[in-house]
């Protein structure tokens, strides 16, 4: 889209496309100076040279047949070149329709043929020729006629380069010229540098070659006026823009004719030169067509600018109804939609007459929406929104261009806007009857001011429309108008006399009431409120009496003058003061909330030790409410003097501050110390022992005390410091500050008992936490199982460090009464020191006692929980409770068979084996209980048990085999022994028989101990790890 510059960057900005252009189209010339001079060198055509020499005289080459023969053979070849190259530019033509193809046409031809009468002048080549006509051959005749024509042509290519190059530039703007003012402003230039070529040129000076000429170039200013305004985008372009297009557009055609014309006027003034007579149609037949089509499309725009123009903003302003407003634009839009979806080329003479009727349906479109504009026009200026805006835009509408039919209906409608002022002056009548007794007010306006204001801002709406219509004479003179003035005169009245009536009731007031505001004092005692209560606990409450009243006069003094009003001398004075008493306002402000903030910082304490000196400051104060008023000269004075009297108070706050600051953190040293610091282990099973846990934790609390009570000693020196500041003395006992020195015993006690409490309860929850803390080991001490150390010392450690731990307060000395020195011991009865502490408070504190008390109990739960998790293991107390001895000795005596050993072995095995199968570790809460001794002890009891079985099977496995063998020897004895090579006799088999049985008998008796006795020897390898020589040595036994 085009931008719309002023007049002065418009010539600057051509300027600058100028030169660029100029200098573009230098450079491309340039450019095709080098690409032809390349061509001449090159050559297109290269003339053959004779393969023989041709040094020597003319004469002796033309005398030799041979040498003639070959030369002639050669100028044959260069006369048929030359009349191929003659024959092949003369059958070309331009390519293109515009003027610079007509150049481009003849710079290549005279390149060509330049080429090649460049070559006729080579040495070679004339010394050719010269041979040829001293040999007087036949080609001679034909020789001179073909380089006669070269020559001729040649000379004509290039007298019309040199003569074309001098319209070359402006052919070129024409056809690359940033915008159509380059082309205007190039054509009559260009047609002047036509005239001189047509009076110097040789070639074109007549009709055949400047016709066509002329004719290229209205077709490049017709294509270019195409390829511009194309109706696809012109109308989606900003209307202006698209005007300005289509109008240089039809003044560039208009200038070609016009340009000619003038031209052509000179030619025949001049009297001297060939007059132009050229085919007009040819040149400007297309170029009229266009003109008169671009007229039409600026009448299109021209057109869719008047509706635009009526139905614009201020329309949908006073009409209230936008949306139909809207509707009629989009009709308005839609009359270039035919133009936009063309089939034909507008800008074609053949397309016309289809031309002629797009216009014509146009043209009636335009006059139905002109009636339907009208009718709406009437409608909505009975339902008008704003009379002003109305007339505003009726008096818009004789000044800007839009359509004469409905600008005549718009000028009708003043009885219109006069009705619709009359509703205005009701509306605002209605709006100052509402709120007369209760006028809305500007945020920062006086109520007599600000009603003043409110009245005359509603008359305002009023007078100025009447007064706008008193542009329009005729408006007021009408009988309607002479209505409409009366009405507004009566409604105008009424406002003026409340106006009045507001300004006599103001100034009445404030010459009665100024002078007793003015006499008040500056600063006056305030009533306690709920939030002040503990401030006056602490210091007076002031504030400042600076009257609401007295600020409300100076600001209606101020307005009231803005608005025309003679105020009164007293008001005026004052009002005059009023940077003066913002100053003083603003400074005693300040100072009263310094003051009251430096009152808020101090607690009761602190307010106590200062009382002497806030009473002090408050004398400072008094002539504020005693003696100073607001005539006073001295109060710039006053607030001096008040602020530095705060500034010292203010000092003095600050240094106690620090030193409370001191002691605080020091308080919160000692309340922050961690009294249980426990060994922290270095793996999950690497866990101290009970002793060593609360060895550690005793050690680490001696070591955190000895500081606790250093920071406790410091504090007497800080309350000597502040001692110094308050009374100028360092006794310690100050009688001033004795309820600074109790303030500060309390909030030590008070550490204190946070310190112990806070240190019992992460205690407390640590002993109750799920991370085991310590451990203790179990261990069988027959007939029972015990730990160690035992319940009642693990008791006694815990009671003994919860008590140790209160009792660190013994080591915090309390002060004398009245001063901040620790007490003496003191004698108590049978010569006794007694050492004065906290702890004789402390240890009386309800919840450190309930805490005390909660901790061993815990501690002893939590070991009742492990006695009955042991009780677990006294299924096994017949392995060390019964006497083996004995239980061995009645197990033999009843001779039990291998049966009975094999089930004893294996209930023995199995406990060995089950008891490791149990949690070697038990955890309970903080405790972890070492099972792995008990573990141990157990196995080794059923394992011995294991061992006095097999002892007494072997005992009696011996025994049996002992029996054995002597009855073995008795039947030896008995049994005959039979004959070598006797017969069996019946007594021998008898024999055989009854041995047999008894052998039998004798064998199993024998074979069941071995089989028993060798599984408890198993048994006694598996679980007791015996030595392999031991068991050789009872196998061999």
């Amino acid at each position: 889209m085009r931008e719309v510059n002023l007049p002065g960057e418009t010539l600057e900005y051509h300027s600058v496309q100028l030169i660029r252009d100029e200098f573009l189209m230098n450079i491309q010339k340039f450019a095709n100076s080098i690409q032809r001079t390349m061509q001449q060198l090159e050559g297109e055509i290269k003339l053959e040279m004779p393969s023989i020499s041709v040094e020597g005289e003319v004469s002796y080459l033309a005398a030799d047949p041979d040498t003639v023969e070959i030369l002639e053979q050669c100028v044959i070849n260069w006369l048929n070149q030359i009349s191929a190259a003659v024959e092949g530019q003369l059958k070309k033509t331009p390519q293109g329709n515009g003027p610079l193809a007509e150049i481009e046409f003849w710079r290549e031809r005279n390149a060509t043929l330049s080429a090649l009468y460049e070559q006729t002048k080579l040495p070679t080549v004339r010394k050719v020729l010269d041979v040829i006509r001293e040999s007087d051959s036949l080609l001679v005749a034909n020789l001179q006629p073909v380089l006669a024509e070269l020559f001729k042509f040649h000379t004509e290519a290039s007298d019309n380069v040199r003569f074309l190059s001098t319209v070359e530039r402006h052919f070129k703007n024409i056809t690359h010229g940033a915008s159509f003012q380059v082309v205007l402003d190039t054509i009559p230039s260009m047609m002047s540098a036509l005239r001189m070529v047509w009076i110097i040129s040789r070639h074109f000076n007549k009709d055949e070659r400047m016709i066509p000429l002329m004719e290229r170039v209205a077709w490049e200013i017709a294509d270019r006026v195409c390829r511009v305004v194309n109706l696809r985008t012109l109308f989606k372009e900003n209307r202006t823009s698209a005007q300005h297009k289509t109008l240089e557009a039809k003044n560039t055609l208009k200038m070609w004719k016009k340009a000619y014309f003038d031209t052509r006027a000179k030619i025949e003034a001049s009297g001297r030169e060939a007059r132009w007579e050229f085919d007009r149609k040819r040149l400007f037949e297309r170029t009229d067509y266009m003109a008169s089509i671009c007229q039409d499309l600026y009448d299109v725009l021209q057109v869719m600018e008047e509706f635009h123009n009526i139905f614009g903003p201020e329309l949908k302003a006073v009409t209230g109804d936008p949306k139909r407003i809207d509707d009629v634009l989009c009709r308005v839009d839609g009359l270039v939609t035919p133009m936009e979806n063309l089939t034909f080329d507008p800008f074609s003479v053949k397309s016309s007459q289809y031309w002629k009727y797009v216009m014509d349906d146009f043209k009636i479109e335009v006059l139905v929406i002109e009636k339907e504009a009208k009718n709406f026009i009437d409608e909505s200026f009975k339902t008008l929104r704003s009379a002003e805006a109305a007339f505003d835009m009726l008096l818009k509408f004789k000044h800007i261009r839009s359509r004469e039919a409905i600008n005549r209906q718009m000028m009708m409608k003043f009885n219109d806007i006069l009705a619709q002022y009359c509703k205005e002056i009701d509306v605002v009548n209605k709006i100052f009857v509402q709120n007369l007794e209760n006028p809305p007010l500007h945020k920062n306006h006086p109520p007599v001011a600000g009603s003043i204001y409110w009245e005359r801002s509603l008359f305002h709406r009023i007078k100025h429309t009447i007064l706008r219509f008193q542009e329009v004479e005729e408006i007021l003179d009408s009988e309607r108008g002479q209505e409409v003035k009366q009405k507004y005169l009566e409604v105008g009245r009424t406002m003026k006399d409340y106006e009045d009536r507001q300004y006599e009731q103001w100034r009445g007031g404030t010459e009665q009431v100024l002078p007793g505001l003015m006499k008040k004092s500056l600063l006056t005692k305030s009533s306690a409120t709920n939030e002040e209560a503990a401030t006056l606990e602490k210091g007076t409450v002031f504030a400042i009496n600076f009257s609401p009243a007295l600020k409300e006069i100076i600001h209606e003094t101020k307005y009231l003058e803005q608005l025309g009003f003679p105020v009164p001398e007293l008001a005026r004075n004052v009002a005059l003061q009023e940077d003066k008493f913002l100053r003083y306002t603003d400074g005693i402000q300040r100072m009263l909330d310094h003051y009251h903030v430096l009152l808020g910082t101090l607690n009761e304490a602190e307010a106590a030790l200062l009382d002497d000196h806030s009473q002090e400051l408050v004398r400072v104060f008094r002539s504020g409410y005693k003696r100073l008023n607001w005539n006073s000269l001295g109060i710039a004075d006053y607030i001096s003097r008040c602020q530095q009297a705060i500034g010292k108070f203010e000092s003095l706050v600050h240094q106690i501050h620090k030193n409370s600051d001191d002691i605080s953190s020091r308080l919160a040293h000692i309340e922050s110390v961690n009294l249980f610091k426990y060994p922290v282990p270095k793996s999950d099973e690497d866990l101290p022992g009970v002793k060593e846990f609360f060895e550690h934790i005793e050690l680490e609390r001696a070591r955190d005390v000895d500081h606790m009570v250093r920071w406790y000693l410091a504090i007497g020196p800080l309350l000597t410091k502040v001692e110094g500041l308050v009374v100028h003395t360092n006794t310690g006992k100050a009688p001033k500050l004795a309820s600074y020195y109790e303030y500060w015993e309390n909030r030590i006690y008070e550490a204190l008992i946070r310190l112990i409490l806070k240190n019992l309860q992460s205690f407390n929850s640590l002993v109750l936490g799920s991370v085991p803390l310590f451990q203790a080991e179990t261990i069988l001490t027959a007939p029972e199982i015990i730990l160690h150390p035992n319940a009642n010392e693990i008791d006694k450690l815990c009671v003994n460090c919860v008590r140790n731990c209160v009792e660190i307060t013994k080591n915090f000395v309390r002060w004398m009464n009245g001063s901040c020195i620790e007490c003496p011991p003191q004698k108590g009865e049978e010569e006794e020191v007694v050492i004065i502490s906290f702890h004789n408070d402390i240890c009386l504190n309800p919840q450190i006692i309930e805490q005390a008390v909660m901790i061993p109990q815990n501690v002893h739960r939590l070991l009742v929980n492990l006695m009955k998790y042991l009780q677990r293991w006294k299924r096994y107390r017949p392995l060390w409770k019964l006497d083996k001895a004995i239980v061995m000795e009645k197990f033999a005596a009843k001779k039990p068979p291998c049966v009975a050993y094999d089930e004893k072995l294996q209930f023995y095995s199995k406990i060995a084996g089950d008891v490791m199968r149990h949690p070697l570790v038990k955890d309970e809460h903080c405790i972890r209980l070492q099972l792995g001794p008990l573990a141990s002890t157990v196995q080794e009891n059923a394992k011995s048990w294991v061992h006095s079985l097999g002892r007494l099977l072997n005992e009696s496995a011996k025994e049996e085999l002992e029996s054995l063998q002597e009855e073995i020897e008795d039947y030896r004895c008995v049994l005959p022994r039979p004959a070598r090579g006797y017969l069996l006799t019946s007594h021998s088999i008898c024999g055989s028989f009854i041995y047999q049985p008894v052998a039998a008998q004798h064998f199993n008796l024998l074979l069941f101990p071995f089989f028993f006795y060798f599984l408890s020897l198993f048994f006694s390898v598996s679980f007791l790890n015996k030595r392999p020589s031991c068991r050789n040595e009872r196998w061999g036994r």
